[in-house]
C-alpha cells in the first residue's frame, strides 16, 4: 500500500495565500503516485478570514482538516498541534504564505526514501526581508551553539520527517516548544536538499522582532542549559578580574602612597559588575520562570474548533 504524506501547515494572514498553496499540493502529489496524501491546516487565531477560508477549503476536499486555535500561539505551537491530528508515514511542514515551494517535495520524500530520518530544505537565495534574515541568521548561531547543531545542516521551515520522529515530538507537553530542538534531541540522522524560495507576491512575514526573541528563548531555555554555564564562566572570570585588580591596588598603594585611588575607576567596577549580577539573575530568573509556568500546566494551545472529515 502506498505511503501516506501529512502536510502541516500553520496559517497566519493567509486567507489569500493558503487556498493556491493547497492546490499546488494537489497539482504536485497528482505527480507523485507512490504516494497518498493528506492537509493540516491550522489556523493560529488570524485576525482576518483565514479560518473561514480553511472552512470552505475543508468543505470541498475531504483530505483536508482545519484546526482552528483559541488565540495566537505561534507558529511552533501550531506545528505541534497540527502533529496530533497527522497520520502519515512521513510529515512535511511548510509555510502558508507560497515562499516554500511545495511543488519541489518530491526532493524531500526522495531524501526520506534514502533513509534519513529528517530533511531539510536549504535555500540559496532566500527571498525574505533584511529583517527575517537577520533573525535566521542569530536563529541559526543559537542553534548552534546550544542545540549542538551541526554547522553544515541548514534549518528552515520546509522539512520532511518520519513519523516516529513526530511521535516522539508529541510527546513533549509543555509550554514553550521548539521544533527544531525537538527534532535535534531526537535524531542526528538529518539531511539537506536544494529547493528554491520564492518571493513574497501577498502582505508581510507575521514575525516581529517579540517573536523572534520569544522563539530564541524558547528554544535555549527548553532544550539546553548552556546559558547558565556561560553565565558561570562569566562570574568567574569577572570575579577573577576583580580580586586582581584587588591586588593590583593594594601593591601600587604600597609602592607609592601618594597615589589617589580613582573614584570613577571604582564606580566603573562596581557598575560593571552590578550589571553583570543582574544579567546572571535575568537568565535564572528566565529558566524559573519557566519551569514556574509549566508546573501551572500552561497549555501549549487551545483548540477553539476542529473540522475533520477525513475518511
Amino acid at each position: 500500500m502506498s505511503q501516506l504524506v501529512s502536510f502541516v501547515i500553520p496559517c497566519y494572514r493567509s486567507a489569500q495565500t493558503i487556498g493556491k498553496v493547497v492546490e499546488e499540493i494537489e497539482t504536485t502529489m497528482k505527480g507523485l503516485a507512490q504516494y497518498r496524501y493528506e492537509i493540516i491546516l491550522v489556523n493560529d487565531c488570524s485576525p482576518d478570514n483565514t479560518f473561514e477560508v480553511i472552512r470552505s477549503i475543508c468543505a470541498e476536499k475531504k483530505e483536508v482538516c482545519g484546526v482552528n486555535l483559541a488565540k495566537n500561539f505561534g507558529q511552533h505551537a501550531a506545528l505541534m498541534a497540527g502533529f496530533h491530528y497527522v497520520r502519515g508515514d512521513i510529515v512535511v511542514c511548510l509555510d502558508d504564505d507560497g515562499q516554500t515551494p511545495a511543488e519541489e517535495v518530491g526532493k524531500l520524500l526522495a531524501k526520506i526514501e534514502e533513509g534519513y530520518d529528517a530533511v531539510y530544505a536549504r535555500y540559496a537565495h532566500k527571498q525574505h526581508s533584511g529583517f527575517r534574515n537577520f533573525g535566521s541568521k542569530i536563529n541559526e548561531l543559537m542553534t548552534r551553539a546550544m542545540l549542538g547543531k551541526p554547522k553544515e545542516l541548514y534549518i528552515s521551515s520546509y522539512f520532511a520527517v518520519r513519523r516516529f520522529i513526530v511521535d516522539e515530538m508529541i510527546r513533549y507537553v509543555n509550554p514553550f516548544p521548539y521544533v527544531i530542538g525537538l527534532v535535534l534531541r531526537t535524531t542526528k540522522n538529518i539531511a539537506n536538499v536544494d529547493v528554491n524560495h520564492r518571493e513574497r507576491e501577498i502582505g508581510t512575514s507575521g514575525y516581529t522582532l517579540g517573536k523572534l526573541l520569544g522563539l530564541w528563548f524558547n528554544g535555549f531555555t527548553a532544550f539546553s542549559i548552556k546559558p547558565l554555564r556561560i553565565a558561570t564562566v562569566i562570574g568567574v572570570f569577572t570575579a577573577c578580574a576583580g580580586f586582581l585588580y584587588g591586588i593590583y591596588t593594594v601593591i601600587k598603594k604600597f609602592v607609592n602612597p601618594n597615589v589617589v585611588i580613582g573614584f570613577s575607576s571604582l564606580m566603573s567596577a562596581i557598575v560593571f559588575l552590578g550589571g553583570m549580577m543582574m544579567l546572571m539573575l535575568g537568565i535564572i530568573g528566565e529558566y524559573i520562570g519557566r519551569i514556574y509556568i509549566s508546573m501551572n500546566n500552561s497549555p501549549q494551545y487551545v483548540i477553539r474548533e476542529c473540522i475533520d472529515e477525513r475518511e
